[in-house]
């Protein structure tokens, strides 16, 4: 970069002297000013008015004596010289003003476009012959939260230092670059900073105190590790094929002045992190041996939060700081002392695996709209299910198909089936269109109802869809019903719970046999148990033994899936017969409309046992 230029508008008297005669003279320079002087020029001489207004001069053509006019220059043209008066050029700095001319961009509100932004590129090209600038940011500007123009006399001003005391200058700039492109008028309120905090800067941080707390709790030093990236398992790589991918995507958008489109793709990669790789990753952070597997976690994510740190940089200072230096500077002595002293990060094109980049936003999109078939069902994800019917054919299926644990594990589902087709999961239902058939029939509509009911067949559906019409008997007479009187409806097939996006869908087999019951059950425990855990303040490493008694259905499912039950919440005994300890940790659990006395007693950590 050569620079980037603000405005400034003071205002300058016009350096003209007139002398009686009517002859004028330009001053173009202090030394000319004292040259042509009648008295010495003091020291310290303001060159503002009315300072400048006591300087005679005398007529280089009548020796008269010359007074300057009264006129001041416009301040445009005043501000419009900026690039040359910082470096006080032609006087001085003539090979600086060289390298910094023309600056690489100009910001400022859109109101300068008639005023700063014109002046600069007029002066420049009366004297240059071309502009002093290559780009223009212009901003918009911020309105209040009806669109209104923040003004005092209407009392609808944002004071900043509310917002700044309260959620901070990095939420506050976050919100201004990315809630629509920076040359639109943007309108502010305090609660829409509350939701980039929630959003994004929540996310954030609790994907970096994640990797601090287990990282302290294993000693993990990056620095003690090396492991190619090749040699890392397969999330580990497409988080650094996302992560590579998302450094180009950025500096192209920053490179282009797109701010906004940067920091949303840091926004999407950070949801990424959290809501996927990390809860893909967390059993490999909670096992206790330091594997291969482990430490590629450990590095993987440490990497990539270090490079969003960099990223950040120009958008959230603060935040970004404070990431850089506990990840990078308390570790390694010799590290740049600030992110901000930092190169900003170069994509290493090379890792940018499209086709596995492909697969896994294929196994995302489905496991999404899987989720919403559940909760248009009203099951629980906890609650295992038999099968996810999905619609896909070609390059997608041969995706999904490679990672189809991926789709097993995230949907709950003991089996994924593929089809081409999404109307094979539904069913087409004929009904009648009361606005047409109502006043037609009048009294014996409820007849025409049920002969249109049963005419549920591919042949009449064939026949109304080619535009044609359909006959039926009512009462013994034979009528006549045209495709507008007749109303198609597409509805789920029974048992089926659809999510549909354009061609693409995702169905959910929505019977419950006893065994899924069972497994859902057991799952159900362990949710809380683990909430019990955190009611009760233990670490996340800490061990337990757990007492359980009252429902015997509950027991019995707790004695079947005991090992499944232990691993998931760190239990080390299980006990379903006896008393535990007094003055112990105690809940009473309601599950369905089953009860049980949950007991959790803390036995020690994942490291060994202490208790």
């Amino acid at each position: 970069m050569t620079g980037v230029q603000t405005c400034a508008l003071p205002i300058s008297p016009l350096p003209v002297w007139r002398c009686d005669e009517g002859h004028d003279v330009c001053v173009g320079s202090l030394e000319q000013l004292g040259g042509m002087a009648t008295e010495p020029l003091p020291a310290d001489l303001d060159l503002h008015r009315p300072f400048i207004d006591d300087i005679r001069l005398e007529c280089p053509e009548c020796t008269g004596e010359m007074t300057r006019v009264t006129e001041v220059i416009d301040a445009w043209f005043d501000s419009g010289s900026m690039p040359v008066a910082q470096w006080h050029y032609p006087f001085e700095n003539e090979e600086l003003f060289r390298r910094r001319f023309p600056a690489d961009f100009i910001c400022e509100a859109i109101d300068q476009t008639r005023g700063w932004f014109y002046s600069l590129m007029a002066i420049s090209t009366l004297l240059f012959g071309k502009s002093s600038y290559r780009n223009v940011v212009c901003l918009g500007h911020i309105l209040d939260r009806d669109g209104q123009k923040m003004s005092k006399s209407k009392g609808n001003v944002v004071e900043p230092w509310q917002v700044l005391d309260k959620q901070g200058a990095d939420a506050f700039r976050w919100y201004l670059f990315t809630v629509s492109s920076p040359w639109y008028p943007r309108r502010f309120f305090p609660e829409a900073i509350e939701e980039v905090v929630r959003k994004f800067l929540l996310t954030l941080w609790n994907t970096y105190s994640f990797f601090v707390v287990y990282a302290n709790i294993d000693g993990f030093d990056p620095a003690d590790h090396r492991l190619p990236e090749a040699n890392r398992p397969l999330l580990d790589r497409w988080l650094i094929a996302s992560r590579e991918r998302l450094i180009g995507r950025v500096r192209r958008g920053l490179d282009n002045y797109d701010v906004t489109a940067s920091g949303r793709h840091i926004q999407e990669f950070v949801d990424e992190l959290s809501n996927w790789y990390i809860r893909r990753s967390r059993r490999r952070y909670w096992k206790s041996e330091e594997d291969e597997d482990k430490i590629s976690a450990y590095l993987t994510l440490h990497e990539s939060l270090v490079a969003v740190a960099k990223l950040l940089a120009p958008y959230t200072p603060f935040i970004a700081e404070e990431m850089y230096r506990n990840l990078v500077c308390s570790l390694d002595a010799d590290a740049v002392e600030s992110v901000h002293l930092c190169d900003f990060p170069q994509a290493r094109e090379e890792l940018v695996d499209e086709d596995l980049l492909f697969q896994m936003e294929a196994v995302r999109r489905v496991v999404n709209m899987g989720r919403a078939a559940r909760n248009k069902a009203a099951i629980k994800t906890r609650q295992p299910l038999a099968a996810a019917i999905v619609v896909a054919d070609g390059r997608e299926r041969a995706a999904l198909e490679s990672l189809e644990q991926l789709v097993l594990e995230e949907l709950n589902v003991k089996k994924v089936e593929y089809i081409a087709d999404a109307g094979a999961l539904t069913s087409v239902v004929l009904k009648p269109n009361l606005q047409k058939l109502g006043p037609r029939f009048g009294p014996r509509r409820p007849q025409v109802d049920a002969a249109i009911a049963a005419l549920q067949s591919a042949e009449t559906l064939a026949k109304l869809e080619a535009g044609g019409s359909i006959g039926i008997n009512v009462d013994g007479q034979e009528e006549t019903l045209s495709r507008d009187e007749i109303l198609v409806e597409e509805v789920e097939k029974e048992g089926l719970s659809v999510e549909r996006q354009g061609e693409r869908a995702v169905a959910i087999d929505t019977v419950i046999t006893d065994d899924l019951r069972r497994e859902g059950l057991a799952r159900e425990l362990v949710h809380k148990v683990q909430n019990m855990r955190k009611e009760a303040g233990l670490e996340i490493e800490d061990t337990i033994a757990v007492y359980l008694s009252g429902s015997r259905p509950l027991l019995d499912v707790a004695g079947e899936y005991a090992d499944f039950f232990k691993a998931e919440t760190l239990c080390r005994e299980l006990y379903l017969k006896g008393d535990p300890p007094p003055e112990e940790f105690t809940h009473k659990l309601k599950i369905e409309d089953e009860e049980l006395e949950a007991t959790i007693v803390r036995t020690g950590t994942i490291h060994g046992q202490d208790a």
